[in-house]
């Protein structure tokens, strides 16, 4: 994927739970324990949006984007996933530290993205589901004004009695395999993942000292 398409994308996702205040609270109540974790989220950085004040310390932001996202996302699942076979073959020290740096870079973009992005509108698409499922798909589109719809999906799992998105697809674009490619990429450029992990937290020590500039 290019830089461009990508960046776009990204933008969807980190934007995209803004606007999920527009649900009514009617149709919230009608929504199934996976979806109702979406909204949540939503609701929560949607009130803190309104305090201007407070999204201009960006370093106050992503420790709040960071305390609510990180509750209901399963980073521990999502890295063995991105880095694939490069998992395997890592040492406890990279994986951990992939990880945390991973997670960095996710909750950082989204904290950008959160104090510049407030205009969608989330409709959710019906869900059935039995009581013992312990995975799901949670289909929904993103719709903004004199755009056409765009169809985000949330991969989510059960996890000791909690339900935790591990990947999002958007139009069609796993968030999961599209890191993937690009960290494949990087580590055969460097010649190794303890180099691309080196390189990773460089740029997120950079981004946030330049308060996600």
């Amino acid at each position: 994927m290019r830089n461009q398409t990508k960046h776009y994308v990204l933008k969807i996702f980190f934007a995209l739970l803004l606007g999920l205040m527009a649900v009514g609270q009617s149709i919230a109540d009608d929504l199934q324990p996976p979806q109702q974790i979406i909204q949540s989220v939503s609701n929560q950085l949607q009130k803190k949006l309104q305090d201007k004040a407070f999204t201009k310390n960006f370093a106050q932001v992503v420790e709040f984007v960071d305390g609510v996202i990180s509750l209901h996302t399963d980073f521990g699942k999502i890295a063995p996933l991105v880095l694939g076979k490069y998992w395997k073959t890592a040492t406890t020290e990279e994986q951990q530290r992939f990880k945390r740096e991973f997670q960095t870079l996710i909750i950082r973009t989204y904290s950008r993205a959160f104090v510049e992005y407030n205009d969608w509108t989330i409709r959710f698409v019906p869900l059935e589901m039995s009581n013992d499922v312990t995975k799901i798909v949670v289909k929904t589109e993103v719709l903004q004004p004199g755009l056409q719809p765009v169809s985000v999906n949330y991969r989510m799992f059960l996890n000791q009695g909690d339900w935790k998105v591990y990947d999002i697809v958007i139009e069609g674009v796993s968030l999961v395999t599209n890191y993937r490619s690009t960290f494949n990429e990087q580590i055969q450029t460097k010649g190794s993942l303890s180099a691309v992990i080196d390189d990773l937290a460089k740029r997120n020590a950079e981004a946030l000292s330049a308060k996600g500039s």
